[in-house]
C-alpha cells in the first residue's frame, strides 16, 4: 500500500499556515510560494535546506518533495561535513534564504514569490516517497544516514498531536532550527500536518521568545529546550498565556519543569527521540520518570540492547541511551552509555552531575566534562560554568554540598558562555575544544 498523503492538514485556502510578525500567511500563500520555489529548484536528487525562516524551510521541504528530491538533515552545516556529503550524494546543492549561505555547495537562493495566475492543487505525496535523510552526529565515526519516508513522517506528526492533546487552531513558536529532527517533527510537521500554524522565526533570547509568542493567537504552544526554558525562568517577566510547553534535546529536571508549570500555568511535556528512530515517547515531566510510547510504537529487550519499532518508526533500531524497560510501552531513562564516569572506583553520570551544578542558585549554565585519558595516571573531571554573580569559593562550597568529593571538578572554569549548538545541545567535541583553548590560554598567561 502506498496511499497519497497531504502535506497540509488545513481545511481551506483561507486557513492560516504561519505567522510572520502579526501577518498571517494562509494556505493560498503557501501554494503560490510552493509553485515559485519548486520551479526554481534545479533538476537534482539531493538538497540541504538551510533556510532560517521556518516558513520558507517548510515551503522548500514541500518543493523538494514535489520535485522528488530528498532533503538531507546533517547534524551541522560546517564546510567540512557538507563537502563530505557532496562526495557521497551526487549533485547535492543547498537552498538558502537571507542570512544563510555556504561555499561548500552549489547554492540556490530562495526566489522572490508572488501569486501565480492560478493556484496549484494542495500537494499530496506517496507514503513510500523518500522525504529526508537524517544523520547521526558522527562524533566518533562518519555520520550514519537514516532515510525517512513521507508516510512515516506524516504519521508521526498525527501521533504527536494526539499524545499532546492538541487540536483546532493551535499556533506554535519554536526555538530550535527546523533542520534538526526535533525541529522538523515538532515545529514544522506537527503544525502543517495537523492544520496548525507555525511562527516563522527562531527566537533565541527570552525577549525574542516573548515577542514571538505575543505575535501569535491563542492557543499557543512553545516548542523549546531546557536551555531556553532555564533562560526564560531566570527573568521575572511573564509570557503570554500558553496551552503547552514542549521540551527536548537534553534531560529536563523535574524541578525546572515544576517551576515552569507554576510560572506559566501550562503543562510541560517532553519528547524523547533519537536520529535513528525519530521521536518515540512522551512524558509530562512533573508526573514521574516514565516515558510512554507514541501510538503504535513498542519496545523490547534483545540481549544488551533495548529496541524500538512500530508506528511511524521507519525500521527496527536500538536505543542509543540506557533505559529501564517496564513493559512494551513504557521505560525510564537511565542515561547514555557514554555518560557514565568512574572516578576512584565510584560511578556516576555526567547528566546527574550537570543537574546538580545547574540547580545551584546563580548558575546560568554549566557542564561537566571528562577528558580522554592521556599520559597521566588519573583523569580528573573538568567543569565549565556560567555564573557571573558567584565567586569560585561560593560555587565550590555549594557544589561540595551536593556531590561526592571524588567528582569535584579540577579545574572549575568560569566562562562567558558554553559552546551550545542551535538546538541547545552540547557535544563532547565542543567541550573538548573549549578545554583545549583554555589550556592553551593558561600556558600563554
Amino acid at each position: 500500500m502506498n496511499p497519497p498523503l497531504a502535506f497540509l492538514g488545513h481545511r481551506d485556502l483561507a486557513a492560516v499556515v504561519a505567522w510572520r510578525g502579526d501577518r498571517a500567511l494562509r494556505v493560498a500563500d503557501f501554494l503560490a510560494d510552493l509553485a515559485a520555489v519548486s520551479a526554481a529548484l534545479p533538476q537534482r536528487r539531493f538538497v540541504v535546506n538551510l533556510c532560517i525562516d521556518r516558513y520558507r524551510f517548510a515551503v522548500g521541504f514541500a518543493a523538494a518533495l514535489l520535485r522528488e528530491q530528498v532533503s538531507l538533515l546533517p547534524p551541522n552545516h560546517t564546510p567540512q561535513l557538507l563537502s563530505q556529503l557532496k562526495d557521497r550524494y551526487d549533485g547535492l546543492y543547498a537552498l538558502c534564504d537571507e542570512g544563510a549561505s555556504t561555499d561548500a555547495l552549489d547554492t540556490i537562493a530562495y526566489p522572490p514569490v508572488g501569486a501565480p495566475g492560478s493556484l496549484p492543487a494542495l500537494p499530496v505525496f506517496a507514503a513510500l516517497q523518500e522525504a529526508a535523510i537524517a544523520f547521526t552526529s558522527g562524533s566518533t565515526a562518519e555520520p550514519t544516514a537514516h532515510p525517512k519516508s513521507w508516510g512515516r513522517l506524516a504519521m508521526g506528526a498525527a501521533q504527536e498531536a494526539l499524545c499532546l492533546g492538541l487540536e483546532g487552531s493551535v499556533a506554535l513558536v519554536g526555538t530550535v532550527p527546523p533542520q534538526h529532527m526535533y525541529g522538523l517533527e515538532s515545529t514544522v510537521l506537527l503544525a502543517l500536518r495537523n492544520g496548525f500554524a507555525l511562527h516563522v522565526g527562531r527566537p533565541f533570547y527570552p525577549a525574542d521568545i516573548r515577542l514571538a509568542l505575543e505575535q501569535i493567537p491563542e492557543p499557543r504552544v512553545l516548542v523549546t529546550t531546557p536551555v531556553h526554558l532555564r533562560a526564560l525562568l531566570a527573568e521575572e517577566r511573564k509570557l503570554p498565556r500558553l496551552r503547552l510547553i514542549l521540551c527536548a534535546t537534553a534531560p529536563l529536571s523535574t524541578e525546572l519543569a515544576a517551576d515552569a508549570e507554576t510560572r506559566y500555568s501550562a503543562p510541560v511535556h517532553e519528547i524523547f527521540g533519537f536520529t535513528e528512530a525519530g521521536m518515540v515517547a512522551t512524558r509530562r515531566t512533573t508526573q514521574g520518570p516514565r516515558w510512554r510510547a507514541l501510538p503504535g510504537v513498542r519496545f523490547w529487550r534483545e540481549g544488551d540492547d533495548v529496541k524500538v519499532a512500530g508506528g511511524h518508526v521507519e525500521a527496527e533500531v536500538a536505543f542509543s541511551d540506557r533505559v529501564q524497560l517496564h513493559d512494551a510501552r513504557t521505560f525510564s531513562l537511565l542515561g547514555r552509555s557514554a555518560d557514565l564516569v568512574n572516578i576512584a572506583g565510584k560511578r556516576n553520570s555526567l547528566a546527574y552531575l550537570n543537574q546538580q551544578l545547574l540547580a545551584i542558585d546563580g548558575v546560568v549554565d554549566g557542564a561537566f566534562f571528562l577528558p580522554d585519558a592521556a599520559n597521566e595516571q588519573v583523569t580528573r573531571l573538568i567543569a565549565f560554568v556560567v555564573a557571573p554573580e558567584l565567586s569560585p569559593e561560593a560555587l565550590t562550597s555549594a557544589l561540595r554540598a551536593r556531590i561526592d568529593p571524588a567528582f569535584m571538578p579540577r579545574p572549575l572554569h568560569f566562562v562567558d558562555a558554553l559552546p551550545r549548538a542551535a538546538t541547545g545541545k552540547l557535544t563532547r567535541d565542543a567541550l573538548a575544544r573549549l578545554a583545549q583553548a583554555l589550556r592553551e590560554r593558561g600556558r600563554k598567561a
